[in-house]
C-alpha cells in the first residue's frame, strides 16, 4: 500500500510547497501534513518490513555460522536480504489470507531464497523479529528526535545571546511580579529542555532492546547454541541483549519512552504558551514572524496576526500526552504474551514519534524567528508604576527595624492605595512617614531610578546556557546512539 507524502510550507528546511491536499483516507501524520519525511519513512510499513528482512538475514548468518543450518542456505539467505525490496502488494496478498503479518512478510522474503526457502525464519517466533526490529526502528526515531531537540536548544542558546539582555517585568499568576531578563525567561525553558535531552539518553539503553529467544523467551527453539545465536545476531544488528526476557520484549521499555515523549511534549508546550501569552495584543512583547502579504491570519480579519505555531503545539501536547496511557496499559501481558499490546501500538508509537517530530521542528522554526519588541517591555515594566519595588522596600524597611509583618501590611496597604488610584507606589509610600521614619524619602527616590532589579538573572542565565551546551556537547560525543552502537 503506497501512502500520499504531502508537505507544507511553514515549518523548517525539511517542508516545501504543498503538492497534493491531504488525503481524506488516511490520518494526518501519515498523509504528511505533520513530521517529516524523514521520521514517517522511518516509521512507515515499507521501512518496517525492510527490517523484518533484516533481521531474518542477520539470524541466517548466525545460525549458518554456528552450524544451525547450512553455510550455503546461511549464505543465500543473507545475500537475498541485503538486495530484497519487499514488494508490498504480494505482502498484503498474503496476509489477507494468512491473516498474520509478520508471516507475510516472512513468505515474500523467503520465496526469494529458494531452495533454502525452510531456512527462512529458523527456530524464530514472531516477536524474535517483530521486537528486534522495532528496536531498531526506534534508535533510529531516537536518534533523530535527539537531534531535533538539539537544534531547538542550540536556536534557544542563540536568542539568549541575541536578546537576553532584555529587560521585562516578571508575571505570577498572570500579574506583574519582579522584573526579569528575557534570557532568564527562555533559559528556565532551556534548563527544562536540557534535562529532555539527558534523560533521552539515559532511556535509550532500556527502551532499545532487541531480542532472538523463541516461543516463551526460553532460547529452547534455537537448539543447544540458543544463547549465542541470540548474542550473537542481536551484535550483528549492534543492538543490547536483554538479560531476560518472555516471548516479547518487556513494554515497560516502550512506556518508559513514550512517557518520555509526554514530558518533552509538555515543556515543549511551557513555550508555546509563554510565547501565546506574551503575543497577546495586551503584552506584545514577543510574537511568532508572519510572512506578510503571503499568511493569512484570519480569514475573516485581516488584522490579525495569530500564533497558530505555538497553539499547534499545544494541541499536538495534548494528543501526546494521550498516549501515556495505552502504553502503561501495555506492561501487563498474559503470561509469557498476548497480543493486548499489538494493535494500539501500531498507533502509539508512530504517533509519539512523528507528532513530537512535528513539535521540535515547528518550536525551533518559532524560536530561530521570534520576533521581541523592547518597546513594549520598556512600556509594559513602567506600567508597574514602581509596585514591584514592594520587596525591595519591605526588605529594607526590616533591616531598619521595623517589624517584618508591620511592614508587610504597610506596603500591602500601600499598593491597595497605588493601585486603586493609579500612583506610582515609591510617591503612595512617600507620603507614609512610618516608612519614610525607616528610609527617607531620598533613599525611595534613588530606589525608583535606579535601573530596574534583575537580582541574578543574568548569572543563572549563562550558567544555564553552559549547562545546555555541556549536555549537547556530551550526546554528540555519545553519537546519539543506543548504548550497542
Amino acid at each position: 500500500m503506497t501512502r500520499p507524502e504531502t508537505t507544507r510550507p511553514e515549518t523548517g528546511p525539511e517542508k516545501g510547497p504543498v503538492t497534493a491536499p491531504p488525503s481524506s483516507q488516511s490520518s494526518p501524520w501519515v498523509n504528511g501534513r505533520y513530521g517529516s519525511e524523514r521520521m514517517r519513512h522511518l516509521l512507515g510499513d515499507l521501512n518496517r518490513y525492510q527490517l523484518f528482512v533484516r533481521v531474518e538475514g542477520a539470524l541466517a548468518a548466525v545460525q549458518g555460522r554456528l552450524g544451525v543450518i547450512p553455510a550455503e542456505a546461511a549464505e543465500v539467505i543473507g545475500e537475498r536480504a541485503r538486495e530484497h525490496v519487499c514488494d508490498l502488494d504480494r505482502i498484503a496478498a498474503i496476509e489477507a489470507v494468512s491473516r498474520h503479518e509478520l508471516y507475510a512478510v516472512v513468505q515474500e522474503f523467503a520465496e526469494s531464497c529458494a531452495p533454502y526457502t525452510r531456512y527462512v525464519h529458523h527456530g524464530a517466533t514472531s516477536s524474535d523479529v517483530i521486537d528486534t526490529a522495532l528496536a531498531l526502528q526506534l534508535d533510529d526515531a531516537i536518534g533523530l528526535l535527539g537531534e531535533r531537540l538539539g537544534a531547538l536548544m542550540a536556536a534557544l542558546q542563540k536568542q539568549i545571546e541575541k536578546e537576553g539582555r532584555q529587560v521585562m517585568i516578571g508575571r505570577t499568576h498572570g500579574q506583574h511580579a519582579q522584573p526579569v531578563t528575557l534570557g532568564f525567561k527562555l533559559a528556565v525553558i532551556l534548563d527544562q529542555l536540557t534535562r529532555c535531552l539527558e534523560r533521552l539518553e539515559q532511556l535509550r539503553g532500556r527502551a532499545v532492546m532487541g531480542k532472538m529467544a523463541g516461543a516463551v523467551g526460553s532460547l529452547g527453539g534455537l537448539g543447544p547454541q540458543g544463547a549465542r545465536v541470540q548474542s550473537e545476531v542481536l551484535a550483528r544488528l549492534d543492538l543490547p541483549e536483554p538479560q531476560i526476557c518472555a516471548q516479547a520484549v518487556a513494554r515497560d521499555r516502550m512506556a518508559e519512552f513514550v512517557c518520555w515523549t509526554a514530558l518533552t511534549a509538555a515543556c515543549l508546550e511551557n513555550l508555546a504558551t509563554e510565547i501565546r501569552n506574551l503575543q497577546r495584543t495586551e503584552i506584545g512583547e514577543l510574537a511568532e514572524s508572519f510572512a506578510e502579504g503571503d499568511q493569512i491570519g484570519s480569514s475573516a480579519m485581516p488584522h490579525k496576526r495569530n500564533p497558530v505555531r505555538s497553539e499547534r503545539i499545544c494541541s499536538l501536547a495534548r494528543l501526546v500526552r494521550s498516549l501515556v496511557g495505552p502504553a502503561l496499559e501495555n506492561v501487563v501481558t498474559w503470561h509469557e504474551r498476548d497480543l493486548a499490546n499489538s494493535a494500539n501500538e501500531r498507533f502509539t508509537l508512530p504517533e509519539a514519534c512523528v507528532l513530537l517530530d512535528e513539535m521540535l521542528i515547528t518550536a525551533t522554526a518559532v524560536m530561530e524567528d521570534l520576533r521581541v519588541y523592547p518597546q513594549r517591555m520598556r512600556e509594559n515594566l513602567d506600567r508597574s508604576r514602581h509596585s514591584h519595588l514592594s520587596e525591595a522596600v519591605m526588605l529594607a524597611m526590616i533591616d531598619r527595624g521595623t517589624d517584618r509583618l508591620d511592614a508587610y501590611r504597610i506596603l500591602q496597604r500601600a499598593s491597595a492605595v497605588a493601585a486603586r488610584d493609579e500612583r506610582d507606589l515609591v510617591e503612595v509610600l512617600a507620603d507614609d512617614e512610618r516608612v519614610t521614619a525607616a528610609l527617607p524619602r531620598h533613599e525611595l527616590m534613588a530606589l525608583a531610578e535606579a535601573a530596574a532589579d534583575i537580582g541574578f538573572c543574568e548569572e543563572l542565565t549563562e550558567e544555564t546556557v553552559r549547562r545546555s551546551e555541556e549536555a549537547l556537547e556530551e550526546a554528540s560525543q555519545g553519537g546519539l546512539t543506543c548504548l550497542a552502537r
